[in-house]
């Protein structure tokens, strides 16, 4: 996968949880819980929307990393 198609599956998985998000205006390193105002509960739907689509299986270690979009692009990428 390459960073641009992981860039849009994190994405659209986050837009599952928080439809009117700005991903734009969000940077590479920011918290995603802080930017997207998610709670706890939004965040384990995101991760659980990202391994759905992925096809990959997202352990709690997973989710813990995955807080950036930097760090999700790396997990999917690698």
């Amino acid at each position: 996968m390459t960073p641009d198609e992981a860039r849009e599956m994190i994405s659209a998985a986050l837009l599952t949880v928080a439809p009117d998000a700005e991903l734009g205006d969000v940077a590479p390193d920011a918290d995603l819980r802080e930017e997207l105002d998610l709670d706890s509960i939004d965040f384990q739907a995101y991760a659980a929307e990202l391994g759905r689509r992925s096809g990959r299986e997202v352990t709690e270690e997973d989710q813990r990393r995955l807080t950036t979009l930097a760090a999700g692009m790396t997990f999917l990428t690698r």
